[in-house]
């Protein structure tokens, strides 16, 4: 890399003098200023540390300003009575590539309308340039009273610098801003971190979003500029030194706290060059490129990109915590002050005014287990509201002594476990200890996990903080307060036997995540380790290993495989063993699914694991060799749904006529309710009011479940997953039925945008204009409806087709797996249509980006398997039309 100086990107007396002389200045200007940012962009990608673009940058914004002026000015100034100030970032000379240029035109008195027309003519030429500018104008006394009123106003003006003009102006204006005049330190530390809590709440309390802000996210530039400004306000300095001079922060946290700033200083930077605007989020659009440029490669356990964002998010997560001891350290010294009440708790421990601290600057070090000990006793005692920020410092910097021996100490392992079985506290106890770094300390394969994010739009959290959110979970469960959410989960979560077991299963379940193989049996022995080093039974130690190895089964199954069908049900009970298992991994699912991504978990899954889970513990309870008897379980089907019809007696025979056409499967799959609600409407149409759309609330959330009688043809399956995505309706579940007089039944289950969608006018509005396309033959999806999404594009997924033949199965099964799109099930159905194959049953599963559907097929003419013709058909049909 060759080293550039300020003469490379300007040679500025010479082109002072070039744009006086010039006939038309503002080509020169805008040359100068597109060479410079070129030649800033070059020494950028060839690896120039961000300071020194910073700087760079600065100077030749500052050169180009100071020259647009004297262009202008041309004695028509008076240059005592005004002057040019950057403020904020630019007047920090913290100036990114695109940032806005705030300026302030400060008068000593309100302008004249000469040095109005001045500063209008000044800014409209800087526009011209090609600067994108904000500027305001005030005098020194508008300057006081807006800062008394905003202290965002304030910190604009307290980060001022000359540029040009009266220099003793902005003398008084500092002198104007001072603590004794405006904003008292206390009420300005206030006023702070209120705002940060404000903007750490729109941004949802956390720097691990999948495309964080850079600048304004928890852990983002703003926090530094919030202990700077703090410190310059407190001390008179905006220094880091002046904040190791009073014991605020050592030299080791001085140099992580500006390691991080360029850290974040680079990738911002990286962010404008790659926009060519100001762009302050780190979007998936550039993850990837900013990845390479920091040398970051794929390899077999991690993607580049990967990397890259597990450096981002630990990097936040250490500027967090130096933000929080820092602040802490403010309030003691701003807010509290005197240490008024102070109660011993042990030979360690005291309370400082309901702060917890350590009695001297070796407790860590002599006593290990205190690291976690501190923890407990926050858990246990209410008048502990935090931790003094000389003992966060030292938690910080003493968590090293959790070593490979004192893991082994038998109060380490009691204390932790008591974290773990106490009553309450658990998750503010775990995170705290993630926060100041012990718990990954304490647990090394959970430090290994710590900022480990996957590169998709399905994994919505890194690992370290899915997993402490899926305990938290199963903690909420336990609370009455919400059982409203789920009831039966939270009923069987209160009942559960030793739920510690079923913690620990949720903070391993992931942890193997990032080591390159299958991390469900990687995370199984981790488990059982960790188990019997904390004198857990074997028994208990295998239960536990056997929920890490086992936690996306019950999901899997719920999903992907036909539980109404005996066999399978058969087949995962003898997976799961015992009652106890099977209560503890439906637990854990649960938590798990609703702690992976907010839009993941729908009253469609939870219905699903629900009917596994009580299909599963009847087959347990009946004995697994002990098989189900169909004949009496469709009968009594049968009576129960008869119980929900309200015909007369004629018509109910005629119903138990019907009903003798339909195949066991069908009383197998749906509830008495609803097949006595399929009954009444199919024998109260007449063939001659065909087609049939109806459609019924499957429970108070956005899922109902669609009913379409019709004359069969080959292009109805076509026609009606066009009209359900016309009408932006998702489509979980499907199924169809034929009988001998030519008609098909064809039940869906779907997913609507919000629950007001499951209302029983706009049902019936949708059932109506479904109906119209039926009848109109319309298989056709609006073009822009099928596009994909622009932020699927980056995660392309290939197109694959793979078929299974189930052992004693008339049907052949097609999975698809896929980018997710609008319309993918339509194009399906049209490739069906193609192939000459039949639709007999479809799961549709979503994974964030990734479709994984599950189609059962037979020969279109007769009921029997496809032939390979058709398979390699349907494989070249969908992957044309979902490349």
């Amino acid at each position: 890399m060759v080293r550039i100086s300020r003469k490379h990107l300007l040679d500025a007396r010479h082109f002072r003098k070039q744009v006086i002389d010039a006939q038309d200045p503002l080509t020169l200007f805008q040359k100068a200023l597109g060479n410079g940012r070129a030649i800033l962009k070059r020494y950028h990608d060839s690896g120039a540390s961000p300071t020194s673009i910073l700087s760079l940058n600065t100077w030749l914004i500052d050169r180009i300003l100071i020259s647009a002026w004297d262009v202008l000015a041309h004695n028509e100034m008076d240059q005592t009575s005004s002057t040019l100030l950057a403020v904020g970032g630019y007047g920090r000379k913290e100036l990114h590539p695109q940032s806005d240029i705030d300026l302030m035109i400060l008068f000593e008195i309100s302008p004249n309308n000469a040095e109005i027309d001045f500063v209008e003519r000044y800014i409209r030429f800087l526009w011209d340039i090609g600067l994108q500018v904000g500027h305001s104008v005030r005098t020194l006394e508008e300057c006081s009273y807006h800062a008394s009123k905003d202290v965002t106003i304030l910190t604009n003006m307290i980060d001022s610098r000359h540029l040009y003009g009266n220099i003793n102006l902005e003398k008084q204006l500092h002198e104007n801003l001072i603590p004794s005049t405006i904003w008292n330190i206390e009420d300005f530390f206030k006023a702070k971190t209120d705002e940060q809590e404000t903007r750490h709440h729109f941004y949802n309390d956390t720097g691990y979003n999948l495309e964080p802000h850079v600048k304004e996210g928890p852990g983002g530039l703003r926090d530094i500029q919030t202990i700077t400004w703090i410190a310059q306000r407190h001390f008179g300095s905006r220094d880091l030194t002046t904040l190791i001079d009073h014991d605020f922060l050592t030299s080791e946290e001085r140099r992580m706290l500006i390691r991080g700033k360029h850290f974040l200083w680079r990738i911002r930077n990286s962010l404008h060059f790659l926009a060519d605007r100001q762009e302050d989020r780190l979007l998936f659009d550039y993850q990837v490129e900013i990845a390479r440029e920091f040398n970051y490669l794929d390899d077999k356990k991690s993607l580049a990109v990967e990397k890259l964002m597990k450096r981002y998010y630990r990097t936040v997560k250490e500027l967090m915590f130096l933000n929080n001891l820092l602040l802490q350290y403010f309030y003691q010294e701003i807010i509290s002050k005197k240490r008024t009440n102070i109660i011993d708790i042990n030979d360690r421990f005291r309370s400082v005014d309901g702060l917890i601290e350590s009695k001297n600057d070796n407790v860590f070090r002599k006593t290990p287990f205190a690291l976690l000990e501190i923890f407990l006793l926050l858990q246990k005692r209410p008048d502990l509201t935090g931790i003094q920020a000389s003992t966060i410092r030292q938690l910080w910097s003493h968590r090293k002594f959790l070593n490979s021996v004192s893991r082994k100490n038998i109060r380490c392992r009691e204390i932790f476990m008591e974290i773990l079985c106490a009553p309450s506290g658990q998750i503010h106890a775990l995170r705290r200890m993630n926060d100041y770094g012990i718990l990954g300390t304490y647990i090394p394969a959970f430090g290994k996990v710590v900022g480990q994010m996957q590169h998709d739009l399905f994994h919505f959290f890194t690992v370290d903080a899915h997993l402490l959110i899926v305990v938290r979970n199963l903690r909420r469960l336990e609370i009455s307060a919400y059982d409203h959410e789920l009831p039966f989960v939270s009923s069987l979560m209160q009942n559960v036997y030793k739920r510690h077991r079923l913690f620990i299963a949720a903070l391993f379940h992931d942890i193997a995540k990032g080591r390159g193989g299958d991390h469900s049996t990687l995370g199984e022995r981790t488990a059982y380790d960790f188990s019997r080093l904390h004198d857990l039974s074997q028994y208990d130690a295998k239960f536990i290993a056997w929920l890490v190895r086992h936690h996306l089964s019950m999901s899997w199954v719920a999903q992907r495989e036909d539980i109404s069908e005996p066999t399978v049900i058969g087949k995962f009970a003898t997976l799961v063993g015992s009652q106890e298992r099977l209560d503890n991994l439906y637990l854990l699912t649960v938590a798990d699914i609703r702690g992976t991504n907010p839009d993941l978990w729908n009253d469609w899954k939870g219905q699903l694991l629900f009917d596994l889970y009580i299909a599963t513990s009847h087959a347990l309870q009946r004995g697994i060799d002990a098989p189900i008897n169909l004949d009496e379980q469709v009968t009594d089907i049968k009576n129960e749904a008869l119980g929900f019809l309200t015909l007369d007696k004629l018509t109910l025979s005629k119903a138990k006529i019907y009903w003798s056409t339909l195949e066991t499967d069908y009383f197998l799959r749906y509830r008495p309710e609803f097949i006595a609600w399929h009954t009444e409407l199919l024998l109260s149409t007449a063939p001659s009011d065909l087609p049939l759309v109806a459609a019924k609330p499957l429970s108070r959330s956005a899922t109902a479940q669609f009913m379409i009688c019709s004359p069969d043809s080959l292009h109805l399956l076509s026609n009606i997953t066009a009209s359900f995505d016309r009408e932006g309706i998702n489509i979980v579940d499907a199924r169809v039925y034929k009988n001998s007089s030519g008609t098909a039944i064809m039940i869906f289950v779907v997913l609507m945008q919000s629950a007001i969608d499951t209302d029983s006018v706009i049902l019936e509005d949708r059932c109506n204009r479904i109906r119209n396309r039926i009848l109109d033959g319309s298989s056709e999806i609006r073009h822009e409806n099928s596009r994909v999404a622009p932020r699927l594009k980056h995660f392309p997924i290939q197109t694959e087709v793979i078929f299974e033949v189930p052992i004693d199965k008339s049907y052949i099964t097609m999975e698809v797996r896929a980018q997710d799109r609008p319309g993918l099930l339509n194009q399906i159905a049209n490739a069906l249509l193609n192939c000459k194959v039949r639709l007999v049953n479809a799961r549709i599963s979503t994974f964030g980006e990734r479709a994984e559907d599950i189609f059962l097929l037979q020969d279109q003419k007769k009921n029997e398997l496809i032939s390979n013709e058709q398979k390699i058909c349907l494989v070249n049909t969908i992957k044309r039309v979902l490349p």
